[in-house]
């Protein structure tokens, strides 16, 4: 089958001016024209509509499927919660979040559990001491200890409550002792003064430092917290028996130096060194063969009346500088009698007679 715009213009008649080639491009033209203008304007009118050249369908491009979410006309919220419902529990993170058939456990038992009292701690009820336990102290180079008290005061046989002033910081051990001390040895001694014992002086307890205080010396027991300074022992009746002083009575220092050492490991005083010339030293330090230490000179009393002067000087003494000037005198008078008997005259023979000076100088 031939078929051309010539014969189409035989088969199909029509005017001149819509037959042929030249008016088919024209009018196709057109359209493009009103195509290209007409798009864009309804594409900006829908949003969010793909917009493509207009020969895009000339070329199969496909556009592009968007979807579009539903969205309400307005949020809901949420209803309130009822007055009468629980409390919200919050929920446990997934670190602590426990096995389904596991029971829920109380927060105190997640702590590790205190250790026993010791023997120490269970012997030293309130009818000794009041010693209440406090928490273990681990500082450096050792320093601290285990099994501590507050030693506030020492409860007498009678009830009565010597306090310590201020409480000290000490091992059960050491506060047991003390405690032991006051109730078996100085209560008897005050009372044998005609008082009762109420108050016991503190110089220091817990402390950490070296020995005698000195920087890098090794570490002193108050740093273990096994050690106790006393300056005094104070009476109901307001006498006070200073240990360190020489107006006390010297037997009533000597039964405190006595009961002392008998109880302690390391007692030092007045006379042990120049660091404890003013209070007692008690510590209970662990030694081979249980050594123990005991260095204190109970010194004896100053004398009350001083000393008696010397003789005054007599008033028939001649003066000092008079005296003085006689005596200068004397070795002057001597060198005269000697020249004198220099210068005697020779005998008959013709020798002189010896003289004592020079009997003197042939001797040495």
């Amino acid at each position: 089958m031939n078929f051309s715009a010539e014969k189409a213009s035989r088969k199909w008649p029509c005017g001149g001016l819509a037959c042929g080639e030249r008016p088919m491009v024209a009018v196709a033209a057109v359209l493009l024209v009103i195509f290209a203008a007409t798009e864009p304007a309804a594409a900006a009118r829908r949003p969010g509509v793909w917009s493509q050249e207009p020969w895009g369908d000339l070329f199969r491009q496909k556009r592009p499927k968007l979807r579009r979410a539903a969205l309400p006309a307005s949020v809901p919220l949420p209803k309130p919660r009822p007055t009468e419902a629980p409390a919200a529990v919050p929920e446990k993170p997934a670190a602590a979040k426990q096995a389904p058939g596991e029971a829920d456990k109380p927060a105190e038992q997640a702590a590790p559990a205190p250790p026993p009292p010791s023997a120490c701690r269970l012997a030293l009820t309130e009818e000794i001491a009041i010693a209440p336990s406090i928490p273990d102290i681990h500082g450096a180079g050792g320093c601290g200890g285990e099994d501590l008290v507050r030693l506030e005061a020492v409860v007498l046989p009678d009830k009565r409550r010597v306090s310590v002033k201020p409480a000290a910081i000490l091992r059960c051990a050491m506060a047991s002792a003390i405690a032991d001390w006051i109730r078996t040895d100085i209560a008897p001694l005050a009372a044998s003064l005609g008082s009762v014992i109420s108050d016991l002086d503190n110089f220091d307890s817990f402390d950490c430092r070296g020995r005698n205080r000195v920087l890098g010396a090794r570490l002193s027991e108050h740093g273990r917290a096994n050690a106790l300074d006393v300056r005094a022992l104070q009476l109901a009746n307001g006498h006070s028996i200073s240990l360190v002083d020489r107006t006390v009575s010297r037997e009533v220092r000597e039964s405190v130096l006595h009961s002392a050492c008998a109880r302690f490991s390391t007692v030092l005083g007045p006379g042990s060194d120049w660091y404890h010339e003013d209070h007692i030293h008690l510590d209970l330090m662990e030694r081979h063969n249980n050594y123990k230490i005991c260095q204190w000179d109970v010194w004896d009393p100053l004398p009350q009346i001083a000393p008696l002067l010397p003789a005054g000087r007599p008033d028939e003494a001649p003066p000092r500088e008079v005296a003085a000037k006689s005596d200068a005198a004397k070795p002057g008078a001597a060198k005269s009698e000697t020249a004198k008997s220099d210068t005697a005259e020779p005998d008959a023979a013709g020798s002189r007679p010896p003289t004592k000076k020079r009997r003197q100088n042939r001797r040495f």
